[in-house]
């Protein structure tokens, strides 16, 4: 399809490189049509990586995406810099009044705090409010995930005794519904995180349905009745290094961090690690902007309620 973003993004150049087809913002313009509106609010500390990994995925259907990069107002990003965001990044002030088809909610390294200790949380949860009324279906990831489940539904997260890390094989629980549509049986994604949603404090809550889980990873996607809002806990959005960075990144920190599991070649950290969740990972993206987004927002995108 072609992906319409910001000219300048440097995301282009890299997904050009991929034989992705990337339309910028001066040749869309001039095209008749009513693009799919999807706005990701990027919580994640190195956006452009993260801008990266998600236009990759939004990139594999034939439909026409017009994507709005949002950050928080009340977070200074330490790792992008300030003309990256001025240039490329809107707040949530400058788009409140307008509707979008879809939305993102990435996750964020933030899961050693409560969540009302978050700086932005007050922020976040207006956003997630927001999206109530104004989006089609919003997905979260990863803390994201956590985040939502905990406004929403008042489901907590628990710390884990080691991290979970690596990448973890899945089953489906229910192949009828639409998001896992053309998924294996069995299927790969990686995970990164500290802490934990369980599962039985989501089979509690009667709007919610987990759609795949794990039996090391525990609980993967979770959605809600109709599928307004999508969970998952994981991060099928990595690149093949994502993980590897992660872990060189705390063994220079001195962190006591394990090895990714099932990850490195051999479990040797100096052979290079192949993804084995694209697929699923295009699948997923795919199945929530057709099933979810496109098959289900209004033409006139004034009328999403």
């Amino acid at each position: 399809m072609p992906l319409n973003i910001p000219d300048g993004l440097p995301a282009v150049e890299i997904l050009q490189e991929e034989n992705i087809f990337v339309m910028r913002e001066t040749r869309a313009i001039h095209q008749d049509i009513r693009p799919l509106r999807i706005a990701i609010l990027n919580l994640m500390p190195v956006k452009i990586a993260t801008e990266t990994h998600i236009l990759r995925l939004l990139s594999n259907t034939p439909l026409q995406v017009e994507v709005t990069l949002l950050h928080t107002l009340k977070h200074t990003s330490k790792n992008t810099s300030i003309e990256h965001l001025r240039t490329f990044y809107k707040n949530f002030n400058q788009i409140r009044k307008h509707n979008y088809d879809g939305m993102i909610i990435t996750g964020a390294p933030i899961e050693h705090l409560d969540f009302e200790q978050v700086d932005y949380w007050d922020e976040l949860t207006e956003i997630m409010d927001w999206t109530q009324h104004h989006v089609t279906s919003t997905m979260f990831i990863c803390w994201g995930a956590q985040a939502g489940l905990y406004h929403f539904y008042n489901i907590p997260k628990y710390p884990l005794s080691r991290k979970m890390f690596g990448v973890f094989s899945h089953r489906i629980n229910n192949s009828r519904i639409p998001l896992v549509r053309g998924f294996d049986e069995d299927f790969l994604a990686p995970h990164s995180r500290h802490t934990e949603v369980r599962r039985t404090d989501i089979e509690r809550i009667s709007d919610l349905e987990i759609v795949s889980e794990s039996m090391v990873a525990g609980v993967y996607i979770v959605k809600s009745k109709g599928g307004h809002q999508i969970f998952i806990t994981g991060h099928s959005e990595y690149d093949s290094d994502t993980l590897r960075d992660e872990y060189e990144r705390d063994l220079k920190k001195g962190l006591q961090i394990d090895l990714p599991v099932n990850y490195f070649p051999n479990d040797d950290p100096s052979q290079p690690p192949m993804a084995r969740w694209k697929s699923h990972a295009n699948l997923l993206y795919y199945n929530w902007l057709n099933y979810y987004v496109y098959q289900i927002t209004p033409y006139n995108i004034n009328e999403i309620h």
